[in-house]
């Protein structure tokens, strides 16, 4: 098993409950190919560095999780499949980033418990 993390951005245009319901889309996934989400981040909606589909902002979603191979190109498959996605982006993280997520995870932990 790998180390993946994703971000994906979705339509400005959606309320609260469609966005979590698309975001509970994409884990229902992944734990479906027996895959593990390790942590999952709501970066909320943020200003679009150049227009996608005429669209200015988007609510972007960071999820890190541990799977096979194979399960990236099922997730992909979905994320292209759903309208409501305008971009995404997969990458396997490498020991040296894996340990730096990990510690970036436990900082913002401990900051939010402050």
């Amino acid at each position: 098993m790998n180390n993946y993390e994703t971000v994906f951005i979705l339509t400005p245009v959606l309320s609260d409950a469609q966005m979590k319901e698309a975001v509970e889309k994409f884990k229902s996934v992944l734990v479906a190919e027996g895959s593990e989400i390790v942590n999952e981040e709501n970066w909320g909606l943020r200003k679009l560095a150049y227009p996608i589909q005429k669209k200015s902002t988007g609510f972007y979603t960071l999820l890190e999780f541990t799977a096979e191979p194979t399960t990236i190109a099922k997730l992909e498959i979905q994320f292209r499949r759903d309208e409501r996605v305008l971009r995404f982006l997969t990458f396997r993280q490498d020991k040296n980033f894996a340990a730096y997520a990990a510690k970036r995870r436990n900082k913002s932990k401990t900051v939010k418990e402050n």
